[in-house]
């Protein structure tokens, strides 16, 4: 890794998306992923929210049944768009690592969501570094605090290496009202947590 990332990305779908356990590679991934839906689910309540854009032809559909409603997780689906499918899944059982996510202390993950984003993104390359380095930053404080020319105690102090997530684009903005159908949803429309 020669120079610190300093774009915007969707942090969900780096450091949640994995926890599905769906393996690298597979042909169809999200093309947004999401923490909570206005006016549906709120942060507190827990939820990850993938939004794929295929048409749903017969390879989907397999993979739709392999990997996205058949899922221990899996909560409900949404029909947006003709070619544009919601999946929500329930995330209560990594609270902890949320929580860490919304306050961005990556670092602070668990061994075991540590281990599942690892393995996601592999231990080779420019990606699985930056990876190691926002999830393991001790080792990478003086890199970073050279390319970002401060002070090594300066990153020390901040320990993180990567900012927290914009709460505001993890938030899905599209109201039910706008959906074409709704099949298989247990997703009540406002949170009773």
């Amino acid at each position: 890794m020669k120079k610190v990332y300093a774009e915007y990305f969707q942090k969900s779908k780096v450091f949640l998306y994995p926890l599905l356990e769906i393996k690298k590679g597979v042909r169809y991934v999200p093309i947004e992923t999401y923490i909570a839906w206005e006016g549906v689910c709120e942060l507190k309540d827990e939820k990850f929210i993938c939004l794929y854009s295929a048409k749903k032809d017969d390879a989907y559909e397999k993979f739709e049944q392999d990997y996205l409603v058949n899922h221990k997780l899996f909560e409900g689906y949404y029909k947006i768009e003709e070619d544009k499918h919601l999946y929500v899944y329930d995330y209560s059982k990594f609270k902890h690592d949320l929580d860490m996510f919304i306050a961005g202390k990556y670092s602070k993950f668990t061994l075991q969501t540590k281990d599942k984003i690892s393995e996601f993104f592999g231990d080779v390359g420019t990606i699985a570094d930056y990876i190691q380095s926002y999830i393991n930053p001790e080792g990478f404080h003086e890199l970073y605090a050279e390319n970002l020319g401060v002070s090594l105690d300066t990153i020390e102090q901040v320990y993180e290496l990567c900012s927290k997530p914009d709460i505001n684009k993890e938030n899905l903005k599209l109201k039910l009202s706008e959906i074409d159908s709704v099949k298989d949803n247990s997703l009540t429309l406002q949170s009773n947590k």
